[in-house]
C-alpha cells in the first residue's frame, strides 16, 4: 500500500474519532445549555409574574383575579409551555385551560390527571423550585412555589416542551459537524502537501536514483538534503561505494587469478607440448586462458571466446568438444581440420564446480606427417 493512501486513511480514521469524541462533547454541552437555558427562562418568566400572583392569591385564595388570568393567558401562548396548572393554598386547582377543573381538590385532580413527576410534591416540601424530567417525553415539569414568610400560598406547575431546545441542539450539532469536517480539511491539506513535498517526492526522486544505478555505475546522483531522507540517501551511496569496492576487488582478484593461472598453463604447457603440436586451454564460460601460438589479432589469450579461433563449421571438433563435457576427467581423441592442417585433436574437460570447470584441446600431428 501507498504512504500517501497509509496516511489517507490513519488521518481519515483519526479525524472521524476526534470528529465523533468531540461530537459527544459537546452534544452534551449543547444539550446541557441549551436546557438549562430552557429551565432559566421559564423560571426567570414566573418569576416575573410572581408578585401579581402572591398578590393575587393573598387576596382572594379562591377566585383567580383579572391580572393573575391574564398572566395564564400569556403562558399558555407561549410555544415552550405544553399545559400549566395553577393550585391555591388551600389546595384546589385555582387555574387550567380546561375550565372544569378550576375550584377542583388537588386529590381528586390527581385521580383523573396523576402528575407526571414529584415536582410538586418536591416543591411544596422544600419551598423551592424544582424542575423533573418526564421519563420516556421530551417534557420537563417545572413546579414554582409561591410563599410568604415560610407560608407556602400557591403553586404553578409549568409542563415545559423540549422539541425547541431540541431543534437549537440539531442546528448546533450541524453547524459542528460542518466547521469540523472544514477544520479537518484546511488541516489535512497543508499536512498533505508537506508529506508530498518533503517526504513523497524525495523519496520517489531517491527511487529513480537507486534504479538508474548499474555494475557499471555507482553512483547515486541525489540532491543533498539535510534532513531524514538525505541521511537515507548518505547510507545508500555509503552502500553502493562499499559495494563498488567490493566488487572491485572481486575483479581485481579474478583477474590476478587468471593471470596467474594463464601463467600456470603457459609454463606447464610449454614444457610438456611439443612445439609442432597446438594447445588450448578454456574456461567455464569457453573463453580462452591459454594458447601456445598466436591468436587472431595478436597478443595474449584474454577475452577471447573458443568460438573466435574454431570456425562453427568444425562440427567435428565442436562434437569431441561436447563429448568432453559429458565424460569429465575422461580424454576425447579424433581428427580435425586447424589451421588448414588435418590434425589429430585430443579434448580433456577437468573440474568438478562449474566456476573451476577447465577444457584443454591439443592439436598434434598424424603419424608419418610432419608440420
Amino acid at each position: 500500500m501507498r504512504l500517501t493512501v497509509k496516511w489517507l486513511l490513519w488521518f481519515t480514521g483519526i479525524g472521524i474519532y476526534v470528529l465523533c469524541l468531540g461530537g459527544v462533547f459537546y452534544y452534551n454541552l449543547f444539550k446541557w445549555t441549551f436546557d438549562e437555558k430552557l429551565k432559566k427562562d421559564i423560571t426567570e418568566t414566573v418569576r416575573v409574574y410572581a408578585p401579581t400572583m402572591r398578590n393575587g392569591l393573598l387576596k382572594n385564595p379562591k377566585i383567580i383575579s383579572f391580572g393573575e388570568y391574564d398572566i395564564m393567558q400569556s403562558l399558555v401562548k407561549d410555544e415552550r409551555i405544553a399545559s400549566v396548572l395553577y393550585l391555591s393554598r388551600a389546595g384546589t386547582v385555582r387555574w387550567h385551560k380546561q375550565s372544569r377543573f378550576i375550584g377542583m381538590a388537588w386529590a381528586d385532580f390527581q385521580k383523573d390527571y396523576p402528575p407526571p413527576t414529584d415536582a410538586i410534591g418536591q416543591a411544596y416540601l422544600s419551598k423551592l423550585p424544582k424542575v423533573r424530567q418526564v421519563p420516556k417525553e421530551p417534557f420537563y415539569e417545572i413546579a414554582i412555589p409561591f410563599s410568604v414568610r415560610g407560608e407556602i400560598i400557591g403553586i404553578i406547575d409549568v409542563l415545559v416542551s423540549k422539541a425547541g431546545a431540541d431543534v437549537l441542539i440539531g442546528v448546533a450539532m450541524r453547524k459542528y459537524i460542518f466547521g469540523a469536517i472544514g477544520v479537518l480539511f484546511l488541516l489535512g491539506l497543508p499536512l498533505y502537501f508537506f508529506l508530498h513535498h518533503f517526504i513523497i517526492s524525495p523519496m520517489e526522486t531517491l527511487k529513480d536514483s537507486v534504479e538508474t544505478i548499474s555494475l557499471k555505475n555507482f553512483d547515486l546522483r541525489f540532491p543533498s538534503k539535510k534532513d531524514e531522507i538525505g541521511d537515507l540517501a548518505d547510507a545508500v551511496a555509503r552502500l553502493l561505494n562499499k559495494m563498488k569496492i567490493e566488487i572491485d576487488g572481486i575483479v581485481n582478484r579474478d583477474r590476478k587469478y587468471k593471470d596467474a593461472e594463464q601463467n600456470w598453463w603457459r609454463s606447464l604447457l610449454s614444457i610438456i607440448v611439443p612445439g609442432n603440436e597446438y594447445v588450448i586451454v578454456v574456461d567455464e564460460n569457453n573463453n580462452i586462458l591459454y594458447a601456445n601460438f598466436e591468436l587472431a589479432g595478436g597478443g595474449d589469450a584474454k577475452n577471447i571466446h573458443l568460438l573466435d579461433v574454431v570456425d562453427s563449421q568444425q562440427q567435428n571438433l565442436l562434437r569431441l568438444v561436447g563429448q568432453a563435457f559429458e565424460t569429465p576427467n575422461q580424454p576425447v581423441e579424433g581428427e580435425t581440420v586447424f589451421r588448414n592442417q588435418s590434425l589429430n585433436v585430443k579434448v580433456l574437460h577437468v573440474g568438478e564446480m562449474s566456476e573451476m570447470n577447465r577444457t584443454l584441446i591439443m592439436f598434434y600431428p598424424k603419424p608419418g606427417i610432419t608440420m
